[in-house]
């Protein structure tokens, strides 16, 4: 049986999620006489790419080889040296790329480079998926502005909490797990000051083998307008950082509050005496935040698909019927008037988690 080593290199990509960011992910396998002899993924910021990670481990092996990469090398200098550079070196004969780097610094460049080199390239294997799996790196090239994606957990029935307020917990075990990790993998979770002033969450990730909390963790965005959070929330207690999102100005007194506890608050032009939901995605995409993941509640998510600022819906359905008129929704805001007004979503998967369900999609 053939080895897709494409496919491969796309798992490989996959162990870049969560660290790589704001660069995108990529894997890159090396094979010699049907041999794999070298494997790689993105490193953190400022350290090897996935096909230098490769070409390290490939050696003189790489001499004569064939490079499977999920996005083509760049041409140029960044944080690191090229890529391209390092691969005609190498000696590599053969390179298939996914796709192409939507950065115009590289954009068909890479691919022309190691071509006039004399390597043989091929492009488009695997290439949706490639896309995908690089979505929030793709937008953010773009438009500069993070991937926002709204994640959420609700009953059969449409329900994120009882009349009471009560939430925990209604998705199970298994969808909690796969939370934490979209958490790791994203580079900041966002939520509305009632989330806190009702739940108190921490925000933090954990996906380590005892569910304790890593030291990587996700910016954790709290959109306050008015800066009502209290200073004793959990947040400001774990691991991580914590940015507060008023709609300015906001009062001295406050402000000194939070400076004093070396809280970090932004200050944004309000709209309707609320944070200004597009300057503060814009605020982040300059912080090289490519990934956004709104959690909640249902007035910002409400909020969120009002200014059709969502790109991507992740919801856990849980077989849970919990009722009542005054129960809470996991979408509030103005809402659509008719249905053909309504956010439909595109690119549909369902899977099963537990006794739970996952449904995923796109936007628009």
């Amino acid at each position: 049986m053939a080895i897709d080593y494409m496919k491969r290199a796309l798992s490989l990509a996959e162990l870049a999620l969560g660290h790589a960011s704001p660069n995108p992910s990529v894997g890159a396998v090396i094979v010699n006489d049907g041999d794999v002899v070298g494997e790689g993924y993105t490193q953190p910021p400022g350290s090897a790419h996935a096909e230098i990670m490769a070409l390290q481990q490939a050696g003189e092996s790489a001499r004569g080889s064939t490079m499977y990469v999920t996005l083509e090398p760049c041409c140029h200098y960044g944080r690191t040296p090229p890529c391209t550079g390092s691969i005609i070196a190498a000696g590599v004969e053969e390179v298939y790329m996914a796709m192409l780097d939507p950065d115009s610094r590289v954009l068909g460049m890479g691919k022309e480079e190691l071509e006039k080199a004399g390597i043989k390239v091929y492009l488009g294997d695997y290439e949706k998926e490639a896309r995908e799996l690089n979505e929030a790196y793709i937008k953010h090239v773009a438009t500069e502005l993070p991937f926002v994606t709204a994640k959420f957990a609700m009953s059969l029935d449409g329900k994120i909490a009882t009349r009471t307020g009560d939430s925990r917990w209604i998705s199970g075990e298994e969808s909690r797990r796969r939370a934490h990790w979209m958490r790791y993998a994203t580079d900041a979770i966002v939520v509305g000051i009632n989330t806190i002033l009702v739940d108190d969450p921490r925000l933090t990730q954990r996906v380590g083998k005892d569910g304790g909390q890593l030291e990587k963790q996700p910016l954790r965005v709290i959109v306050d307008s008015k800066g009502r959070i209290p200073l004793t929330a959990q947040v400001f207690r774990v691991p991580g950082e914590t940015l507060i999102a008023v709609a300015s100005p906001l009062d001295e007194e406050k402000k000194s509050a939070f400076a004093e506890r070396g809280i970090e608050v932004v200050e944004l032009p309000p709209e309707d005496g609320l944070v200004n939901l597009d300057e503060l995605l814009k605020e982040l995409g300059k912080r090289d935040i490519i990934n956004l993941l709104v959690e909640g509640g249902g007035s910002l998510l409400g909020s969120f698909f009002d200014g059709g600022l969502v790109d991507k819906v992740m919801v856990f359905i849980a077989p849970v019927l919990i009722g009542g008129g005054e129960a809470v929704s996991p979408i509030c805001g103005e809402g659509a008037s008719k249905i053909s007004e309504a956010a439909h979503l595109s690119r549909v998967k369902v899977q099963r988690l537990g006794d739970d369900v996952l449904v995923e999609g796109y936007v628009g």
